[in-house]
């Protein structure tokens, strides 16, 4: 499993969360399988996406493609955003 995660912060997580349920990036079509919108509990304007890919040529396509839309968003929903790509080593569920 290969996993996109995104984080930056927000001038406003209302406005952000309704940019994202917009999907301009139409994360289905893109080859997201699933996706957590995460949120540090002692900043509230802070958010962290990780969204789970079946492949790595689909995660470096899709991160390609939010650079784009990041030019023309960064500064009104969102600023200075980062994108890492990770590998899952291992999972276990208790």
């Amino acid at each position: 499993m290969i996993t996109l995660r995104i984080e930056h912060p927000v001038p406003s997580f209302e406005a952000w969360k309704a940019a994202f349920d917009s999907d301009p990036m139409r994360r289905k079509e893109s080859g997201v399988r699933r996706y957590r919108v995460l949120r540090p509990l002692d900043d509230p304007k802070y958010v962290m996406v990780d969204l789970e890919f079946d492949g790595l040529a689909e995660a470096e396509a899709f991160r390609a493609s939010l650079r784009v839309l990041w030019g023309r968003v960064e500064g009104t929903v969102m600023r200075s955003p980062k994108a890492t790509i990770l590998e899952t080593m291992d999972i276990q569920a208790y």
